[in-house]
């Protein structure tokens, strides 16, 4: 059980699923940099208060392709990744700061994103660090400032799947754990859109901090 394992453990859990990603960045960019992911952006940036532009963090950007177009609408964005190797594809492709930070080992300064896109990361945080990390992605946030989450869901599961650790929750185990960080539900919804509930494996997720 996750609750049993030690922080050093845990690190190990991370590092190998970093792994994971640093042998296969190529494909892993060559399979994801075409996905139409706009309807997220929209529900982040729409749910964020005030004029534009606005501070961002992209938890786990990834190569970059997210992180390049919230810079292209004049947005501040910086990206942060545990994976060397997609942090320096993000910077070369999307010219913006990338934080090369463990997920489980954070450095944010506080109050200082009007958003934070969470897109595909945060199910990798196993549930036992679950909390401090979002108390952390909370205190990074403005006064009221907006976290937009999209994560695989599932039946609570959490485990090991092709080399990569992750968090499989139901709607209402993330719900109870976002809300118990200090967040506010503004919406949810389920993705692709379009298709029967069966066919959407992802639950995608807009809070504001509390």
């Amino acid at each position: 059980m996750v609750d049993r394992l030690s922080d050093e453990d845990l690190l190990e859990l991370a590092n190998r699923t970093l792994a994971h990603y640093a042998r296969s960045a190529g494909t892993f960019w060559d399979g994801t940099k075409s996905h139409d992911v706009s309807q997220n952006y929209e529900a982040l940036l729409g749910a964020i208060e005030g004029p534009p532009p606005f501070t961002l963090l992209d938890f786990g950007c990834g190569p970059g392709r997210d992180l390049r177009y919230f810079r292209s609408l004049g947005h501040r964005a910086i990206g942060l990744e545990g994976c060397a190797e997609f942090a320096g594809m993000a910077r070369a492709y999307s010219g913006c700061a990338v934080w090369e930070q463990n997920f489980l080992s954070l450095s944010l300064p506080p109050a200082t994103f009007d958003g934070i896109f969470a897109n595909a990361s945060l199910f990798h945080v196993p549930t036992k660090q679950l909390p401090r990390v979002l108390g952390e992605l909370r205190d990074a946030l403005k006064s009221r400032g907006v976290l937009f989450s999209s994560n695989p869901h599932g039946d609570d599961e959490e485990g090991w799947h092709h080399d990569r650790y992750g968090c499989y929750l139901r709607r209402e185990t993330w719900l109870r754990f976002v809300t118990e960080a200090g967040f506010i539900e503004l919406a949810h919804y389920y993705r692709p859109s379009g298709r029967p509930r069966a066919e959407q494996p992802w639950l995608a997720t807009v809070f504001r901090r509390g």
